[in-house]
């Protein structure tokens, strides 16, 4: 074909369309191509259509991405899996998906990651999608709200940020379905290695792909599973919407992925030592651990989650910490890194008045019982003595 042809053409021609290869590699590959050649147009303008499956074009799906939502369909238990470029756009996809739109409304826990708190509260209400914000605990108090409000869809959290609530999905499922409403639950916290929300009833279980799924920190990405109609309807949401995860990101959250179990089940196990440690800590007012027998809903978690574990996610109020408290222990730890993430295999902190709540005003968030000294910990896989060491000498430092 290129026998020939000039320098210029040759660059860029030569080494594409090889021959089909006669093997298959052990690691799914990274299809970076924004764009796909079939054998002939009648091929190409079925797959356009849906009429059979294939690529050509990026927005309406790809090869490596298509390899992640199967593997997250699979851990799911669900009939389809949809990636976004961020949890929060998988977030604003389920709620799409479940019919919010002018004139009705969204029920969502009032306990929930901040970024969801301010979507609900001012994106959505700009829109004419009425917000109502409850605690999930209260089955009564949602019950009521399903039953004035109507709405398309109850949002919650599987493990609640940054509080750790444990929200009781097979009760939230039965309340929703009698309403007519989808049960939306982000199961970012939770992983589909504590618990599966699909099958306790669930319409779309949402993940920051970003936290555990891929775990070490070095992409941003995020998924919905659920049927494999809402799935299709998805896809055609995001054709116009354009919310894509790109492949390179892709990839690396199917090589996460692949040692998620192991990470979630190491950090399950760090987590229960740190807080049981934590709860007797004399510069620790309160910790927040579905682990602990103190936390309110410990014999829940310990039902929903099967025994696994109860996450590697806590919750501590420093005793009698402000702002300039916190800050000093933040800047005291050493191992321990102060980042806005979470779900890494690295130990890392957080101040939610400064970063996830940080959209919430102080009046608010000492409402939701968000306080001034909270500080919420991502535990990690290191060796848990050498945190608490390091945890320790911080809040000595500091307070």
């Amino acid at each position: 074909m290129l026998e020939g042809k000039s320098i210029q053409t040759q660059a860029v021609h030569a080494g594409e369309r090889a021959p089909a290869a006669h093997y298959r590699p052990v690691s799914t590959p990274i299809q970076m191509s924004v764009g796909y050649v079939h054998p002939s147009a009648e091929e190409m303008d079925r797959i356009f259509a849906g009429e059979e499956q294939g690529y050509v074009y990026p927005r309406y799906g790809s090869p490596t991405v298509a390899a992640l939502e199967r593997a997250m369909a699979t851990l799911e238990g669900a009939g389809d899996a949809v990636a976004y470029g961020t949890g929060m756009a998988a977030v604003h996809a389920a709620i799409l998906g479940a019919g919010a739109c002018a004139g009705g409304a969204v029920v969502c826990a009032a306990d929930v990651y901040g970024a969801t708190y301010a979507l609900v509260a001012t994106t959505l209400a700009s829109l004419g999608i009425r917000g109502r914000f409850v605690d999930v605990a209260d089955l009564e108090g949602v019950q009521r709200a399903l039953r004035e409000e109507r709405p398309a869809a109850l949002v919650c959290e599987a493990i609640s940020n940054p509080l750790l609530k444990v929200a009781d999905l097979p009760a939230l499922a039965d309340l929703c379905g009698a309403a007519g409403a989808r049960l939306i639950v982000d199961a970012t916290f939770a992983t589909p290695y504590l618990v599966r929300p699909l099958a306790l009833g669930a319409s779309y279980s949402v993940h920051s792909a970003t936290k555990y799924l891929s775990g070490h920190g070095d992409v941003m990405a995020g998924v919905v599973a659920c049927s494999a109609e809402a799935g299709r309807d998805l896809r055609e949401r995001q054709k116009l919407l354009g919310a894509n995860l790109g492949p390179q990101e892709a990839w690396l959250a199917l090589r996460g992925l692949k040692t998620m179990p192991l990470r979630v089940r190491e950090q399950c196990r760090n987590a229960q030592v740190v807080a049981e440690w934590l709860e007797g800590h004399p510069k620790v007012a309160r910790v927040y651990y579905p682990g602990l027998p103190s936390h309110p809903q410990h014999d829940l978690a310990s039902r929903l989650f099967s025994g696994k574990g109860y996450g590697g996610m806590i919750s501590m109020d420093l005793r009698g910490a402000g702002r300039a408290e916190v800050f000093r222990f933040l800047e005291a730890l050493d191992l321990v890194q102060p980042a806005t993430t979470l779900g890494d295999v690295y130990s890392l902190v957080l101040y939610p008045a400064m970063s996830s709540h940080r959209a919430l005003g102080p009046a608010e968030r000492a409402r939701l019982g968000i306080g001034e000294g909270l500080v919420r910990l991502s535990v990690g896989i290191e060796d848990p003595v050498d945190i608490k060491e390091d945890l320790d000498r911080a809040l000595r430092t500091a307070l």
